[in-house]
């Protein structure tokens, strides 16, 4: 089995803001830049595997500050973890005001990308060497969250649910239960 370093395949993609990206409020449109996002996990992901990779999920995307027109855009991307034929890729997206040099965090998220071999099927991928512990917590972070998902998955099966055990919790927001 071979392995690799992080920085083997980081990827950093910039990219200038112009109107056409823009929704009707003048700012830039958050599908643009869920698009840019996407790319550039598919580029580190296939980087790392030298195959073909294709998005699995992807793991929250909070907006956190808008983006103008006429700002650069920079998308970091590195392999967070790898499991047999899947990696999960960290994207922070950043902007920065060109004339002023003020940069943002507009938002970070994880992509989980499988590799595909020539006839579409899943294969190995490269492990993933840790050298910092910024790694490590990257890593465990990851298997934390792939843990977390289970159990949500799991406890709202139809076969698991116990619609009993929330209605209280939904009686407290902006829905009314009539069964």
């Amino acid at each position: 089995m071979s392995f690799k370093t992080i920085s083997e395949s980081q990827i950093t993609l910039s990219q200038l803001m112009l109107p056409s990206h823009s929704n009707f409020s003048g700012k830039i449109h958050g599908g643009y830049i869920l698009n840019l996002m996407d790319q550039v996990a598919f580029a580190c992901a296939s980087k790392h595997s030298e195959h073909y990779c294709v998005t699995a999920s992807v793991n929250r995307v909070d907006f956190l500050n808008p983006i103008e027109v006429g700002e650069l855009v920079t998308l970091k991307a590195s392999i967070n973890y790898t499991g047999r034929t899947s990696m999960v890729v960290g994207v922070r997206v950043e902007s920065e005001n060109i004339q002023t040099g003020v940069t943002k965090h507009c938002n970070s998220s994880y992509f989980t990308m499988v590799a595909k071999g020539g006839d579409g099927k899943n294969v190995e991928v490269p492990g993933l060497i840790l050298n910092d512990l910024d790694g490590i917590r990257r890593f465990a972070r990851s298997i934390t969250r792939q843990e977390q998902s289970k159990k949500r998955v799991q406890s709202f099966t139809p076969e698991e649910f116990v619609a009993d055990e929330y209605l209280e919790l939904i009686k407290e927001h902006n829905a009314r239960i009539e069964l």
